[in-house]
């Protein structure tokens, strides 16, 4: 059998998801069925829980090219749960076309810890990432028609702070012009797009809790300011509406599998480099309902997936990780310790020591939050013994529970030491706190993610950046959670930082407030919220077989 994911997964047996609900717990009346082996739970048909089940949250090391795997290690730990004879679900985030296209792939883990059907979750799956880009259009299209039919609410089409949104990786939309033609066509005006999984809408959808919060949440969405320059709101557009009634199928979690069968709920995808980088409190909450443990994940390394679930997503559930796990790789390290990516099949312990100082900082970022986390080293068939030995050794003299683990090519029998070990927390109490409070000053927020989470010394706000701040005291706004968009290859803002550097200064270039999500939108660094494509993008290896089967997905 070849050892690609694709192939892996082709080639498992798939049971029909109305048995992977009944073994979640979900009655047939709330289960609505998107073909054979996908359906969306109907969460107002559920069974009150007697009790919520505990979360594992999945975190990481700083990225590298070589690849950490930690969606691999959240369904893996997953099925090692259920080996265990544990009742677990595992939650996950929708991946975006951008990326699956481009250079970084899907995300339903790999190798025999992965979540199916593998090809329809990467590509549309239940079509929630287009909805999402629908009602995020739609806004727009329902702005300039206001425009154009006379601005009743003189709305200065120079402050329009809306943008357009595409689930694709596309430079030459980052700046445009429309409204171009004629007055037939429009009012012309300066605009752009994000990808999908930046938008505001994203965030609502995974913030919201029944769908009165979700119009709430749209309701409250600034899109620009009046000539005045007041801010104007969905609200005073009156169209909540209608954009809710867009996303009401795409509201409802989605049910799936592991390739042990394990039932997976996967819903909502907010890139964690520019929006919040987890998955929907919707998806979270109900598997917690069915679930004594919900292992999930967020995105990219802990100082940015985990810090914004533990300061935003926490806030907003009413819930905190009872457990954390941080993933490294023998790879990784090396990389943070200088060594460069084709270098990286030759053994070299002292590589892997000089690296582990960005492990280190992302353990001490936990802990700083009351929770003890646990380490897995998520082992490639190129690691030496005496590479893993410089991380288990660090680990002992750290007093950090680690362990090794091999679930992509084991599946879940390759995690059963690390869920053994996370079990020990789970039945241990946390300190659970937050770095800061809601009602901190804005400055001493940023300030507060900058030294106590990254490592650095100092944060800076550009001119933009300080005014838009006065704008946002102005408003009363500057009580919400940060939501810190930057760079994830480096603890600072600049990506050629790797390891552990120090005495940085954090510069944001801009702050956007997403009142609907609940949070500001700090820009740091040279952070886009709609990447580009590689010079040679994923997609150039795609292609579709007569079967009509997938080729060369991943």
């Amino acid at each position: 059998m070849s050892n690609t994911d694709l192939s892996i997964a082709s080639n498992a047996e798939i049971l029909p998801i109305g048995e992977i609900a009944e073994r979640a717990g979900i009655p047939a009346d709330a289960l609505e069925l998107y073909g054979k082996y996908k359906a969306k739970i109907d969460v107002q048909a559920l069974l009150p829980a007697a009790r919520l089940g505990k979360v594992v949250l999945v975190t990481a090391i700083s990225p590298t090219p070589a690849g950490e795997g930690k969606s691999t290690v959240t369904v893996g730990i997953a099925d090692a749960f259920s080996q265990l004879k544990e009742s677990v679900i595992v939650a996950l985030r929708e991946p975006s076309l951008g990326p699956v296209m481009g250079v970084k792939g899907g995300a339903t883990g790999g190798g025999f810890a992965q979540v199916l059907p593998m090809e329809d979750i990467n590509l549309h799956f239940t079509g929630d990432i287009h909805a999402i880009t629908s009602a995020n259009n739609a806004l727009a299209a329902f702005i300039d028609n206001h425009l154009h039919q006379g601005n009743a609410l003189q709305i200065d089409p120079r402050r329009i702070t809306w943008k357009r949104a595409l689930d694709m990786n596309d430079r030459a939309l980052r700046q445009v012009t429309i409204g171009l033609g004629g007055p037939a066509q429009g009012v012309p005006r300066q605009d752009g797009f994000d990808i999908t999984v930046a938008s505001e809408i994203m965030a609502v959808l995974c913030l919201a809790t029944s769908i009165e919060d979700l119009k709430e949440r749209l309701a409250q969405m600034v899109i620009g300011y009046t000539y005045g320059k007041e801010p104007v709101t969905v609200r005073d557009l009156g169209v909540e509406g209608a954009l809710a009634l867009l996303l009401k199928e795409a509201f409802k979690p989605n049910l799936v599998q592991t390739i042990e069968g394990t039932p997976a709920i996967i819903h909502g995808g907010p890139f964690a480099n520019i929006a919040h980088g987890c998955n929907s409190l919707m998806a979270t909450n109900t598997a917690r309902q069915l679930a004594d443990i919900v292992v999930t994940e967020a995105g990219f390394g802990a100082d940015l997936g985990a810090e914004k679930f533990m300061h935003i997503k926490s806030r907003k559930g009413g819930f905190h990780p009872d457990a954390v796990v941080i993933v490294a790789t023998v790879r990784a390290l090396k990389m943070h310790g200088g060594i460069a990516k084709g270098l990286l099949g030759e053994e070299n312990p002292e590589a892997v020591r000089r690296g582990m100082v960005n492990l280190a900082k992302h353990v001490d970022t936990i802990r700083q939050f009351g929770i003890e986390p646990v380490v897995a080293l998520n082992r490639f068939l190129t690691d030496s013994d005496a590479e893993i030995g410089e991380i288990m050794e660090w680990a002992a003299a750290s007093g950090v529970q680690a362990a090794l683990t091999n679930v992509w090519e084991q599946g879940g029998a390759g995690g059963l030491e690390l869920a053994k070990l996370v079990k020990q927390e789970l039945d241990r109490p946390t300190n659970f706190a937050p770095l800061y409070d809601e009602t901190d000053a804005v400055e001493e927020k940023l300030q507060t993610i900058v030294q106590k989470v990254y490592g650095g010394a100092a944060v800076q706000l550009t001119d933009q950046a300080q005014k838009q701040l006065a704008e946002l005291k102005k408003y009363g706004w500057d009580e919400l959670p940060i939501c810190m968009a930057k760079t994830q290859y480096s603890l600072s803002d600049q990506p050629k930082l790797l390891g552990r550097p120090e005495g940085f200064i954090v510069t944001i270039r801009e702050i956007i407030p997403k009142l609907g999500a609940g949070f500001l939108v700090c820009l740091t660094g040279d952070i886009m919220t709609m990447p580009g494509l590689p010079k040679q993008p994923a997609a150039l290896k795609m292609d579709v077989g007569p079967d009509g089967k997938a080729i060369g997905l991943f």
